[in-house]
């Protein structure tokens, strides 16, 4: 039986992609680079700042100059964090119906705590959550099963009795490494070239209010 339900934030939650975007756009002109589209970006969005700036700068992180372009989109991203940023449509249906039904939720994030604790808050959730884990909560992130039993062990709830949803493969990995059922979700922020028939899922939905029907 299900106890608990637990989500990534960027791509499942929230469509955090306008204001990463902005930060990795921010630190393209002032380098010189020309703007990526939104389009180009919301694939790249749940990569967090590598991922993004490999994406728009063609610099990996082995780049000498990769760390002053990070620094520069992290603090960038610090102060438009939440510009516009908001919850995707039917978020706060399914946590509402999922408190009717007396069930847990909670966040499982790669987003590092300095943003998380600020973000959160700002979403409007109707239902605040019971947990939140960020990327830098345990030491290590998502694919790792750290965060996943450290959720389950502040909420009080067996792995094996949760449902994560992400829109990720490493969301996937970790769900089903941990013992949980895995959701895709397939209005994240998923790739043309993402494989995600291959990825360890349990099931896949296209609207939150979706899983309603599956726990």
């Amino acid at each position: 039986m299900t106890q608990a339900i637990l989500f990534d934030l960027d791509g499942t939650l929230a469509d955090t992609a306008p204001d990463l975007g902005g930060a990795l756009n921010f630190v393209l002109r002032a380098n010189g680079l020309a703007e990526k589209s939104m389009d180009e970006i919301r694939p790249f969005a749940s990569h967090g700042a590598n991922g993004l700036l490999e994406m728009g700068a063609g610099m990996a992180p082995e780049h000498p100059n990769h760390a002053q372009w990070r620094q520069a989109f992290l603090d960038r991203y610090g102060e438009c964090y939440a510009d516009e940023t908001v919850l995707f449509d039917g978020v706060n249906d399914l946590l509402r119906e999922l408190d009717k039904r007396g069930l847990a939720w909670g966040i499982i994030t790669n987003k590092p705590a300095q943003f998380t604790d600020k973000l959160v808050p700002k979403l409007g959730f109707a239902v605040p959550p019971a947990v939140v884990v960020s990327g830098d909560t345990c030491g290590e992130a998502k694919p790792s099963i750290k965060p996943m039993l450290y959720a389950c062990a502040q909420i009080g709830v067996k792995p094996e009795y949760c449902v994560y949803l992400g829109d990720a493969e490493r969301d996937m990995q970790a769900a089903k490494n941990a013992g949980m059922k895995a959701v895709l979700v397939n209005w994240g922020y998923l790739s043309e070239t993402d494989d995600t028939e291959a990825w360890l899922q349990d099931a896949r939905i296209d609207a939150p209010t979706d899983l309603l029907a599956i726990v």
